[in-house]
């Protein structure tokens, strides 16, 4: 059970977003995710009971979500025309699809509320730090799952390649110049690798010294996490989130129904987004030690195989090629990206125990370890896999 303020709070952001009906039983959280709050609200409607999806939005990690939920609904409307199921995100009684609201003692301010001449600059301060809040409502996708990497198998990893292949695919005739940047440097790897080592040389919570041996590991490797920052990859509309369990499947048939979380959604490159989706999915963990990741060489031909079925005709030779080196490289960004969190005091990806962010970069590098023993392993499965789909 939530407790009576956040209660009141939804129910007040149902209220905005104009949702028929009324609160049926209880809000639930949903506690997948690293970045952003989740609930899951039911209204009853008559007759009906209507599922929704309610989010606040991490300000601080998305410093401008009123263009990310430009670029989230541009996409979305280009989906639905196409007849693919998408995302629909609902709007206030100020037409806009999202709500900024504040929590004062007993009741909420909603920024729309306030005379335009007197309206803070919430847009451009600091909002998370006075008490501003980003929200937004999207419907609840009934009769769906979602997978983690630890319940992964081979039939639904090709599935997921099928469902992120078609919805690049699908985006691939949609200008990426109309998408704004909702992350600078969202993927540029060298640039995430030397904010990472400025921030050692601030060292601002004491915490660096107890990292030495994976930054060594992370400086070996600089000029590898660097050979994709090249003029021979396309630029398309990527997610740049493909998480497995940022695909909706249906319960019954686990065929792929939505892609969820577009919010990183923006110009970049497949592999970044081919080799998240490994990353995440495609490995094994120790039971015993889980920051022990290896890599699955049998659940990255399954999702392979899913992923160039839709893509084969959409990437060019260089593409192809860079594929297995994606993998690789946004392991060892990732890896870089929690340790850097870790030494600022984690505030962007949530924790549940202290040393959390830097438990997870040392399960990203000890799977980038493996990625480069078995490369030549992956680059052979893409090109056996595009040989037989090519037949």
């Amino acid at each position: 059970m939530l407790d009576r303020s956040v209660s009141a709070k939804l129910s007040y952001i149902c209220e905005k977003f104009r949702l028929p009906g009324d609160l049926v039983l209880h809000f639930s959280w949903i506690p997948k995710g690293h970045i952003n709050m989740a609930y899951h609200v039911s209204l009853e409607d008559g007759e009906d009971v209507r599922q929704y999806l309610i989010q606040r939005v991490n300000w601080y990690v998305y410093r401008d979500p009123v263009s990310m939920m430009h670029n989230s609904e541009l996409i979305t409307g280009h989906l639905t025309e196409k007849g693919c199921r998408s995302l629909h995100y609902y709007r206030t009684d100020s037409g806009k699809p999202y709500l900024i609201l504040r929590h004062e003692w007993r009741s909420f301010v909603d920024l729309e509320d306030i005379p335009e001449e007197q309206r803070p600059e919430v847009l451009t301060d600091e909002p998370w730090d006075a008490g501003w809040e980003f929200w937004r409502v999207a419907d609840y996708v009934e009769n769906s799952v979602t997978f983690e990497s630890s319940e992964a198998n081979a039939e639904v990893l090709r599935k997921a390649g099928l469902g992120f292949g078609r919805f690049e695919r699908l985006l691939s005739d949609l200008d990426p110049a109309r998408l704004v940047e909702s992350i600078a440097h969202f993927h540029d790897t060298p640039y995430r690798l030397s904010s990472l080592l400025g921030i050692v040389e601030l060292d601002p919570m004491g915490r660096a010294k107890g990292i030495g041996e994976e930054l060594s590991l992370i400086k070996e490797y600089r000029e590898f996490a660097a050979s994709l920052q090249r003029g021979d990859l396309p630029v398309r509309i990527t997610h740049n989130d493909t998480k497995l369990n940022n695909i909706l499947f249906d319960k019954d048939s686990l065929e792929p129904l939505v892609i969820i979380d577009l919010d990183n959604c923006m110009p970049g490159h497949a592999c970044y987004d081919f080799g998240d989706s490994i990353r995440f999915a495609a490995c094994k963990a120790d039971k015993e030690h889980p920051e022990n990741k290896k890599l699955d060489l049998g659940l990255f031909r399954a999702y392979a195989e899913g992923y160039l079925a839709e893509m084969k005709d959409e990437l060019n030779s260089e593409e192809v090629d860079s594929l297995a080196t994606g993998a690789a490289v946004i392991t060892l960004e990732l890896a870089a990206r929690y340790l850097e969190d870790y030494l600022i005091g984690d505030r962007y990806f949530r924790i549940d125990y202290p040393d959390q962010n830097r438990k997870r970069a040392q399960a990203q590098l000890s799977l980038f370890r493996d990625m480069m023993l078995h490369m030549d392993d992956m680059q052979r499965i893409i090109r056996e896999t595009m040989n037989r789909l090519g037949e």
